[in-house]
């Protein structure tokens, strides 16, 4: 009678536990299916690649409720994009998929335009409901920053929408004064969760960035609708050396607190000249496809002032040799800026000046020489010649005068290098062959190549 009894016991056991497995399987498929999660692999959980594309779809529906408008930048799906026949291919699959969105990391990068968008705080409470978390990271407005007022209100640069361990990483662009798009760095507060996303691995927030408004064509990844860069080869290449630098507004308000700016009307016109002609020495290297960095004088003064240093009566530009062309005169000229001196050769100490309303544009090629880099100079009355060492440098992105231009990333070390450790302090009087810290004399051109070396207009 007791072993009955206890059979009993088992059998109703197991049955109720197996009510209840059923019941929770059942509250499961529903909760599932009401979240946009109701495709599950052959062992009954979603697979990686599946809550992925789950995670996306409920993404893309908060783009859609709040018209968002954003476009994908996630560097490991833009490179999955070889060719238009494969976007049309995946356009015409129906199921659920995902061969571009998802990849081999846990993450998808999204670019939200940031002017075409007003923030909606009833942004949080949607993704809620949607069983997303969501983290914002807000910084200072650097498009606020002037010498007078240096206390830019915050905005949003970073959203991070999470989903158990997957995260879409959302990076806000705004548009700047010199029509380009900018982000701003990913930077933590003491109170946030280091845990929250895998910070180190993503694409944007290293470090701010600076890109071009690309155009943007509407397709269909992995089933979804999505806005990605027409030129999705070049947005790659811009990313890869996106790094911008802000123009150090606060040491510029003491540089000028000790050293009043020149307000005179000469000065003034000097830097709208100087503004109108570095705009225009842009607008040529681009349609040539050159790249460029501020130098010597310009680059000190942006670094030192934020500003074009007034009696400095030039702008001096930096190219690297390898991207010279052989247009150079050709395209300047046709422009309106005439050559005024060519010194040099490609081989050695090329060096490119051009007339500019009443102010001279200087172009220094720049040679590789082991561990540091260098440009030359030539004194045309005695062929004398003369280099200028720099340690290496990167290029980095910034802004003077309404205008996105590139400075050396190690810029303090550059400028050192040109100035000296008194960089900081104005000169004025100025001589290109003994004032320059890193001077060197190189030489002397032999006469039988003066007619080649020096041509003066």
């Amino acid at each position: 009678m007791a072993r009955i009894n206890r059979t009993f016991v088992l059998t109703l056991l197991i049955a109720a536990s197996s009510i209840f497995l059923l019941f929770q399987l059942f509250n499961y498929r529903q909760y599932s299916s009401k979240n946009g999660l109701n495709t599950l692999s052959s062992k009954g959980y979603l697979s990686g690649k599946e809550a992925h594309w789950h995670l996306l779809k409920k993404f893309l529906g908060l783009v859609h409720k709040f018209k968002l408008p954003v476009f994908l930048v996630d560097t490991a799906s833009l490179n999955l994009l070889s060719q238009d026949a494969v976007l049309y291919r995946d356009s015409q699959l129906k199921e659920p998929h995902c061969s571009f969105l998802c990849t081999h990391r846990d993450f998808t990068t999204f670019a939200l335009l940031g002017n075409l968008w007003k923030y909606d705080a009833a942004l949080l409470d949607a993704a809620a409901e949607r069983g997303l978390e969501l983290l914002e990271i807000h910084g200072k407005d650097p498009r606020l920053n002037s010498m007078d007022d240096l206390t830019a209100k915050e905005i949003p640069l970073h959203f991070l929408f999470r989903f158990n361990s997957r995260l879409v990483h959302v990076v806000v662009l705004y548009e700047r004064s010199g029509k380009y798009l900018w982000h701003g760095p990913l930077r933590l507060k003491g109170s946030t969760d280091r845990t929250y996303a895998p910070f180190a691995k993503l694409d944007f927030g290293r470090h701010a960035g600076a890109y071009d408004r690309p155009e943007l064509i509407l397709t269909t990844l992995d089933g979804l609708d999505v806005r990605i860069p027409k030129n999705y080869t070049h947005f790659l290449l811009e990313h890869s050396s996106s790094r911008f630098l802000e123009c150090r507004c606060r040491e510029a308000k003491a540089f000028y607190q000790a050293y009043p700016e020149d307000t005179s009307t000469e000065a003034m016109d000097f830097r709208m000249r100087a503004k109108s002609l570095l705009h225009l020495a842009s607008k040529v290297l681009s349609v040539l496809g050159v790249p460029f960095w501020l130098s010597s004088g310009t680059c000190l003064g942006w670094y030192r002032q934020c500003n074009i240093i007034p009696y400095s009566k030039d702008v001096d530009l930096g190219i690297w040799i390898k991207d010279y062309r052989h247009d150079f005169t050709q395209a300047f000229q046709k422009d309106g800026l005439p050559v005024k001196h060519k010194f040099g050769k490609v081989e050695d100490s090329l060096e490119l000046s051009f007339q500019g309303n009443d102010v001279k544009l200087d172009i220094f090629f720049f040679y590789d020489e082991g561990d540091v880099v260098w440009n030359g100079g030539t004194q045309a009355k005695s062929g004398r010649k003369f280099k200028y060492v720099f340690p290496r440098f990167n290029l980095c992105w910034t802004e003077l005068m309404e205008l996105k231009v590139r400075v050396p990333c190690e810029t303090e070390d550059y400028v050192m290098a040109n100035y000296g450790p008194n960089w900081n302090v104005p000169v004025k009087t100025w001589d290109w062959k003994t004032s320059p810290f890193n001077v060197q004399e190189n030489g002397v051109w032999p006469v039988r190549e003066w007619d080649d070396v020096i041509q003066v207009y």
